[in-house]
């Protein structure tokens, strides 16, 4: 059950998204619990696969809070992202003026034409729509693959939740949204943008915080095989690989292997499901062969020399 009640101390925000399987370090749980405080959005940065997404699907599932989410891509402009006029009901609009002879005036028929029922609201719009019965969360994710000029009409949504549109005038939401940005950092997002927000480099989770976030997200694992795959995850990740394994992967791998009733990893389990883990062919070529069985030896050898 969600209580839709803000947090009320860093502890129980790290409580609280424990209840909803994301295991939070502190650092990044205080970041969370001042941007709920403060009002102020979040701005989450780091390699892709950890986690930052889900730390907003997390939030508007733990607050009872509808998520709508802006999906940034190259070429991303204010139709796609706030708001645009529904043209051909504008011209279906006029034609039936038209026939009809319903007698308004130009003027008349103009300001009919950009009032808020030709509208459509795109995501930026919905989040500060002062209707919202309830502040939504709201996700702009992977903000570094838009235009740097997108970043420009965000400063306006980031520091007063409003957007002006010339033909209507400003809207202001009642209640502001909980905003969460995200980015993997392939290129640099403005300053501009990072001082409104409240900003947390996001890393890939240690050992231990890895293997709490796998008990919780695939119950009913075996200890022995839990920690290898940890450990194995863990190792490649010190490899220059082209797209390292996120946490979704340790995941999905474990679920495979489950799968495969595997009960300990072994070489050859690990060529035959190196698909599920690793997302490009020269990643999986430098892993074919002798490679893997040293990594597993590695956390063989690692796991003898761990206290009992």
């Amino acid at each position: 059950m969600s209580d839709t009640a803000l947090p009320t101390s860093i502890d129980d925000t790290l409580a609280r998204l424990a209840q909803h399987d994301y295991v939070a370090d502190r650092p990044l749980a205080t970041c969370l619990y001042l941007a709920l405080k403060l009002q102020r959005p979040l701005f989450l940065e780091g390699e892709p696969g950890t986690g930052k997404t889900e730390i907003a699907r997390t939030l508007a599932t733990m607050l009872g809070r509808p998520l709508i989410r802006l999906q940034c891509y190259e070429g991303l402009d204010l139709s796609g992202a706030a708001y645009e006029w529904n043209y051909a009901r504008q011209m279906m609009e006029i034609r039936l003026a038209e026939a009809t002879h319903d007698g308004r005036s130009k003027d008349a028929l103009g300001a009919d034409l950009f009032s808020e029922r030709f509208l459509t609201k795109r995501a930026l719009l919905q989040a500060i729509d002062p209707a919202n019965p309830v502040a939504p969360v709201l996700l702009i994710d992977e903000l570094d693959r838009a235009d740097e000029p997108f970043e420009a009409f965000l400063l306006e949504v980031l520091a007063d939740y409003q957007i002006t549109i010339p033909e209507l005038g400003t809207v202001r939401a009642t209640q502001p949204p909980i905003v969460i940005l995200t980015s993997n950092r392939t290129r640099e997002i403005h300053d501009a943008v990072k001082r409104r927000c409240l900003y947390h480099w996001v890393d890939f989770p240690d050992v231990s915080r890895e293997l709490a976030i796998l008990q919780r997200r695939v119950p009913g694992i075996a200890d022995t095989l839990a920690r290898q795959i940890v450990a194995f995850v863990q190792q490649l990740r010190s490899i220059e690989l082209y797209k390292l394994p996120g946490i979704a992967e340790t995941i999905d791998w474990t679920r495979a292997l489950m799968e495969l009733d595997a009960l300990v990893l072994d070489p050859e389990l690990i060529q035959h499901t190196l698909g599920v883990l690793l997302k490009y062919q020269d990643d999986i070529a430098r892993m074919q062969g002798s490679e893997a069985a040293r990594l597993l030896e590695q956390v063989r050898q690692q796991a003898a020399e761990r206290p009992a």
